[in-house]
């Protein structure tokens, strides 16, 4: 028996981004690098642990518009066509660094990955990552969640319950259809909790979900044992919270791993640094550099000179930096089973695009954890939260307090006054949803047809993300235009519904342009 348990989860999102009206798209690039970097190397990681009789247990959110995007055939043959690309000026390297010393190695070292990412991709899994993930499900080692059927943050809805209801339900059914079963626990968009919540999570028949470490810590009685332990609501569905001490060894940009000198650097990248005319063809096409992902230097320090990476050493401090986490873990759950007087249960939750994408030797680093909790057999042994509820049925009954993972732990990223503007336009749009589900309740043909196209757009009009990139500053102008369009989009359909004039070759073109959740039940708003 363990002393305590450690449950690694994995936030795995990205917003809905798919442009057929273009030929390129620069926003989908956040798919195609999301694969290389983060989805392939974790999927390649999973196989080797199934491969060697590794004992693991890895949780993962996937949301709605991730599995989407990754089921969609024209980004899998964009993806393929953006891959092949990225091979084309990886092989030009290798020649272009063949006398350079500081340089060759790390060449080489990005072209044979990305053939064996290619493989991985088109002829290991067909292109279907999403299948990729089921496997590791069905053979036990990985727990996949949902989230909110567009990722919305669900507490600036609270006024409207049909909504909220509507984005898990939503988000239930696009499960049910990737990966052949019911999700246990959901990632609430955000981390974002409001008491009360918890009763849709009830009815779609979900056990449990995340909070922050503040949404326990305030619970309504408070809790017996931290965050350390779930906390059951009172509707039932249980209530995990994050382990601050955990996270920051990780997330942090001045303690945590990601900042070592030996590990690549990010913003240091070929489509920056080299003649324009040589990387032309792998930039955008109107000549504006962007990320290509062949980076050739290591963090060095706070200092504009970079050395240069070396991928092998930078794998032996991922194995160290493991070693160290699992030391860390063992120690802190050694102290809390003696404190608390029970084996503690040690949430950590990341983006999963932390590693791969901006901690590159990420994956790497959860590989070695795995193989040397694995190969300890001690007192720390990693889990579900799913698991967990199995093992420990009683736990104490709690309300936790309204929270978010964002900045100051509430709702002030996604509402404040980059972004504040949205929320009227949303609102009103939401409850002229609810009003013509009801009174559409009966229809069929060509209105069905209609209404599951409104749902659709009011469900990614109301996104966090794009609140969260006003907020952020990039991009943003991409953000105030998507969230334009959908409630353009919808306030057009829904007149034409109610007037009973239904342009069906408008209609026709939104579906192309936005065809998210081809199975939608748009009768949840009612």
């Amino acid at each position: 028996m363990a002393n305590g348990y450690l449950a690694l989860v994995l936030h795995a999102h990205l917003p809905y981004v798919r442009h057929p009206e273009y030929e390129e798209f620069l926003e989908e690039d956040w798919l195609y690098e999301a694969i290389t970097e983060t989805y392939v190397p974790l999927v390649e990681m999973m196989d080797g642990l199934l491969r060697d009789g590794i004992h693991f247990r890895l949780t993962m959110s996937m949301t709605p518009p991730l599995c989407s995007m990754l089921r969609d055939g024209l980004l899998q043959d964009r993806y393929v066509r953006y891959l092949d690309r990225l091979l084309e000026l990886a092989r030009k390297e290798l020649v272009r660094t063949e006398h350079d010393a500081a340089f060759r190695e790390v060449a080489r070292y990005y072209h044979d990955r990305l053939l064996r990412t290619r493989h991985v991709f088109v002829d290991q899994y067909g292109r279907d990552l999403v299948s990729a993930f089921r496997k590791f499900q069905d053979a036990g080692g990985l727990e996949i969640i949902t989230c909110g059927a567009t990722h919305g943050f669900l507490p600036l809805y609270q006024e409207y319950p049909e909504a909220v209801r509507a984005q898990v339900m939503v988000a239930r059914d696009h499960y049910r259809e990737c990966f052949g079963r019911d999700p246990r626990g959901i990632w609430l968009p955000e981390c974002a909790y409001y008491p009360g919540l918890e009763r849709f999570l009830r009815e779609a028949e979900i056990r449990w979900f995340i909070v922050d470490t503040h949404g326990i810590l305030c619970a309504d009685p408070r809790p017996v044992y931290g965050v350390y332990a779930p906390l059951f609501t009172r509707h039932g569905p249980a209530a995990f919270g994050r382990d601050h001490e955990s996270s920051k060894q990780v997330w942090s940009a001045e303690e945590g791993y990601p900042g070592d000198p030996d590990y690549r650097d990010f913003y240091r990248d070929v489509g920056f640094d080299l003649d324009l005319d040589y990387v032309r063809p792998y930039i955008q096409p109107n000549g504006q550099r962007k990320f290509t992902g062949l980076k050739y230097h290591r963090i060095t320090g706070r200092t504009n000179w970079k050395e240069p990476y070396r991928p092998s050493v930078a794998r032996e401090r991922a194995a160290d930096h493991a070693g160290n986490f699992m030391f860390n873990r063992q120690h802190q759950v050694s102290h809390l089973r003696g404190a608390l007087g029970r084996e503690p249960m040690i949430v950590a939750p990341y983006d999963a695009e932390l590693f791969g994408h901006w901690w590159f030797e990420g994956p790497e680093f959860l590989n070695f954890l795995f193989r040397k909790i694995a190969c300890d057999q001690g007192e720390l042994a990693t889990t579900t939260p799913a698991e967990y509820l199995v093992r420990h049925p009683h736990q104490q009954v709690a309300t936790p307090s309204a929270s978010s993972w964002g900045h100051k732990g509430y709702w002030e990223v996604w509402l404040e006054g980059s972004n504040d503007w949205v929320y009227p336009h949303l609102h009103a749009c939401t409850g002229r949803m609810i009003a013509l589900a009801r009174e559409m309740r009966d229809c069929h043909g060509l209105a069905d047809r209609a209404m599951k196209q409104l749902a659709r757009e009011l469900l990614l009009a109301q996104s966090s993300d794009w609140a969260f990139i006003m907020k952020t500053g990039t991009m943003v102008p991409y953000a105030v235009k998507r969230t334009k369009d959908h409630v353009l989009r919808f306030n057009r359909l829904h007149d034409q519904i109610r007037g009973g004039n239904i342009d069906e070759r408008f209609l026709g073109n939104c579906e192309w342009r936005d065809n998210i959740f081809p199975n939608i039940h748009w009768r949840h708003y009612c």
